[in-house]
């Protein structure tokens, strides 16, 4: 039986919520680091350019995480994966690399503002992630109560 938390955790809603915020965020990384960019990568220092250049993978990997484990999440809710297959070490949140605290400030205005929106996600989903697979397992009756609760 699926533990009670993280049932009412990870509702249909909540996980489409999640999963629109992350599309629209890679939306807005691939536009800007396939085109304004390119010419804010001009005014930096060639160091800071390898830099800059790490962090906009950074923030892809985080994106990518995110994405995949809302997948895997939204696989449950349907029914095509149960709760036991998408425990597996490979359907958890992956690790994503932190970025460049002291890199961060002499980068682009919207550079920054786009790590910084990729960590907050990947932070939200992280926490997300670890409840999902720390929760305590709950009552059969109060998990029962709880979906009879969402579907009304």
């Amino acid at each position: 039986m699926a533990d009670a938390r993280a049932q009412t955790e990870l509702t249909p809603k909540l996980i489409d919520g999640l999963y629109v915020e992350a599309m629209v965020l890679a939306d807005e990384a691939r536009s800007y680091f396939d085109t304004a960019a390119r010419d804010d990568r001009l005014t930096l220092d060639p160091i800071d350019r390898v830099g800059f250049s790490c962090e906009s993978l950074k923030v892809t990997t985080r994106l990518m995480h995110v994405i995949a484990w809302l997948l895997t999440q939204r696989a449950v809710a349907t029914g095509e994966l149960s709760r036991g297959e998408a425990r597996t070490d490979e359907r958890r949140l992956g690790t994503a690399a932190d970025s460049d605290t002291a890199l961060l400030p002499r980068l682009p205005n919207a550079a920054i503002e786009l790590v910084r929106a990729s960590e907050e996600l990947y932070d939200r989903v992280r926490r997300l992630d670890l409840g999902v697979f720390t929760a305590p397992m709950g009552s059969p009756a109060r998990s029962l109560m709880s979906r009879l609760e969402r579907s009304l």
